[in-house]
């Protein structure tokens, strides 16, 4: 059993003030697997400071200093591959399939900042004016336990390349992830302060993070309730903020679509990260005269679907996070059948045995209605709803009948078919017949899915202040 009793300060690993410990459960065993001290208020303040220090530093560094910093977090990185993938599966539960796709994504991260600072203009000509794009100051990164060390490397790497220096506050949940994440780039030797990392509880170390004046910048990924919190403390500050939140995203498979390929796509969406993705494709919009075809392939293809050992790579499906998140699901799965929609397959309980785990039967829905909670609502498991249309004009209608907006998906053979409709999505990203990611394409949610974009140059610019100078 592991005792993580350490925190990343000012560039050392100190012993945090906070004296209350959080036991870190497998959720595939549901033993214990060791337990992490938690930081408190001081300590976060004290990991403010440190990074504001840094920061009159670090915001004049040359776009090759930091450059050669991002490449050496990269390298840290590579160094420690296996680790990395096997601490998710063990600690998370995420699986082998899930834990590898997002390393690539954590090395991607590095390379997208990078290719940015190579290609990004932090001077501009507006008009007659001068304009510079200069780093907005300390950054506030409060983060999920859903894929932690994913989004501890996006956000640093922009936040690197934009000149500001950053605290992290992951999921106490996600702590021997993070204590790994922070050794790699402890060996990057940044200057001290650029980074630090406070392990802790939101309403403690969040709450400091998102009430203090020396914070300038929040992005958080997480819950819209708990975003809706953090947005109401920085406004007290004028903080800025990208929020990435909570999602409902629509699937619209059209009437010409190959089912045969997006049908398997589609559970694949629907299932991703073990249906623990805000951007999940968890409504699947269908004709009405192709429903009893498509019922027919999607229990075909979610029999197929291997749940269990999250380190067997031929899994697709692992535990829920936590004793926690297994019964959300499970009281969502009893709603939907409260409500009067109809198991296709799947259901309640647990898959035989896995019953020492926090395993959920991936489950389909049918014969239901956008209104229900389970089509409206972030269920955060393995449930798709299917819900079924007559004309393309209703399908546009259903996918944007909803308070979210992260992504959405779209089939059809014919492509131009495919983006008219993918163009009057209220979605941040639209995935036209793929299931894909780009690093240089800005990600965020329309309507309660948040505020802002990463990635890109949109995501390096939420990092930046434009100063304009007029003579």
């Amino acid at each position: 059993m592991k005792t993580i009793d350490k925190i990343y300060i000012d560039g050392e690993f100190v012993a945090p003030k906070g004296t209350d410990y959080f036991n870190l459960i497998s959720p595939t065993t549901n033993l214990q697997l060791g337990k992490v001290l938690l930081g408190n208020e001081e300590d976060t303040i004290n990991a403010i400071n440190g990074a504001k220090k840094a920061f009159k530093t670090f915001s004049k560094t040359t776009k090759e200093e930091r450059i050669e910093y991002l490449n050496k977090m990269k390298s840290s990185i590579e160094k420690r591959k296996q680790e990395l993938i096997d601490i998710v599966t063990e600690e998370y539960g995420g699986t082998f399939q899930f834990a590898s796709v997002s390393y690539d994504y954590m090395l991607k991260s590095f390379d997208s900042a990078i290719q940015l600072l190579k290609t990004y203009p932090f001077i501009k000509t507006m008009g007659e004016s001068e304009v510079q794009m200069t780093p907005i100051g300390v950054v506030g990164i409060i983060i999920p336990w859903n894929s932690s060390n994913g989004f501890i490397c996006g956000k640093l790497a922009t936040a690197i390349a934009a000149g500001c220096t950053a605290v992290i506050k992951p999921s106490e949940m996600s702590a021997q992830q993070t204590q790994l994440l922070a050794e790699c780039f402890h060996e990057a030797g940044l200057p001290k302060g650029v980074f630090n990392i406070v392990n802790g509880l939101g309403d403690v170390v969040g709450a400091e993070i998102s009430r203090n004046s020396d914070i300038a910048k929040i992005s958080f990924t997480g819950s819209t309730n708990v975003g809706k919190l953090i947005a109401k403390e920085a406004v007290n500050t004028m903080k800025r903020i990208t929020l990435e939140l909570g999602g409902k995203s629509p699937n619209i498979i059209l009437d010409d679509a190959d089912l045969s390929k997006s049908i398997p796509m589609a559970v694949a969406a629907a299932f991703m990260n073990s249906g623990q993705a805000c951007i999940a494709g968890t409504r699947l919009l269908v004709p009405e005269n192709k429903l009893e075809e498509v019922k027919s392939l999607i229990t075909k293809t979610v029999s197929a679907v291997i749940v269990g050992n999250p380190k067997n790579p031929e899994t697709t499906v692992g535990p829920m996070v936590s004793q926690k998140q297994y019964d959300r699901v499970q009281s969502y799965i009893e709603t939907g059948l409260n409500e009067g929609a109809e198991i296709l397959i799947g259901g309640l309980g647990k898959p035989d045995g896995l019953e020492n785990g926090n395993f959920v039967k991936p489950t389909v829905f049918v014969n239901v209605k956008n209104q229900m909670r389970i089509a409206r609502e972030e269920i955060f498991g393995p449930v798709l709803s299917i819900i079924t249309y007559e004309s393309e004009e209703e399908a546009i209608e259903i996918a944007n009948d909803t308070t979210y907006g992260p992504q959405a998906y779209v089939s059809s053979s014919n492509e131009d078919r495919a983006y008219n409709v993918a163009s009057q999505l209220n979605a941040g990203r639209v995935q036209i017949n793929k299931l894909g990611h780009d690093p240089m394409a800005p990600f965020g949610g329309f309507k309660q899915s948040g505020i802002g974009r990463e990635f890109g140059i949109l995501g390096l610019e939420a990092y930046l202040e434009p100063r304009a100078l007029i003579r």
